[in-house]
């Protein structure tokens, strides 16, 4: 009888922990994806915004992030942060979505839904609402460091990580480009918070890992590594930033 109650004890217990572990919740974040091009004419109003939410929420857990496409290209201008990776992943949202097509300038929030990007009030509606929700894991990260054309770092993951992966990102804070073709033509643009490498790993609750600095990143720039939790679904469930 002894035993049979210290067994009922054990799972009970055991089955608490692991449910408070999947119903943990931690601090709201809200994750800002613009899908953009310099050959986009409705774009820069969307990048300013972009641009004006990295100013006014830098301290806080809002994290934007430029996606710059490829399919603005064939106008004329090729805008030299755009890659094919980026539009394939705006495709995988459209599948999320079940779009029928891709555009830009096109925000989506937290991988959990999408607008036009250039849509201020609707933007600051979502950061209020997104901003009181909380998320379901948390994320630190340490030892960050940068050596050579690596930035290496080691993570923690809190809460129930099941069917979820980690996304690396590094951005450039700003860059200023003058474009000399296409829709932008003679105009000189403002692009923030701009992606310029990715890279995906497995989820585990501790652990390093690198990513690797591209060369189109240049010793006057300002960049930034992120790290988020991303389920199946695309929908991003924690997120963190690290000053270079």
């Amino acid at each position: 009888m002894k035993k049979l109650l210290l067994v009922i004890i054990v799972i009970s217990v055991f089955g608490f922990s692991t449910m408070k572990e999947e119903n943990e919740a931690f601090e709201p974040v809200v994750v800002l994806e613009l899908f953009t091009s310099q050959g986009c004419s409705s774009c820069p109003s969307a990048d300013k915004l972009l641009s004006a939410i990295r100013e006014e929420y830098q301290e806080d857990n809002v994290f934007a992030l430029s996606y710059h496409v490829t399919y603005w290209n064939y106008i004329g201008w090729e805008d030299p942060f755009s890659k094919e990776q980026y539009t394939d992943k705006q495709r995988e949202y459209a599948q999320k979505f079940r779009s029928r097509s891709i555009y830009t300038p096109q925000l989506v929030v937290n991988g959990r839904e999408h607008f036009v990007g250039s849509d201020r009030f609707k933007l600051y509606n979502r950061l209020k609402s997104y901003g009181k929700a909380s998320a379901p894991n948390g994320i630190t990260i340490n030892a960050v460091k940068t050596t050579g054309d690596q930035v290496s770092f080691n993570f923690d993951v809190k809460g129930n990580l099941s069917n979820k992966k980690l996304r690396t990102v590094l951005v450039i804070e700003e860059r200023e480009t003058d474009v000399k073709r296409g829709e932008n033509r003679n105009r000189k643009l403002v692009n923030s918070n701009i992606v310029v490498a990715e890279k995906y790993l497995s989820a585990q609750t501790k652990g390093s890992s690198s990513i690797k600095i591209p060369q189109i990143v240049e010793s006057s720039d300002k960049v930034h590594l992120m790290v988020l939790v991303e389920d199946d679904d695309l929908t991003i469930t924690a997120a963190v930033k690290k000053a270079l």
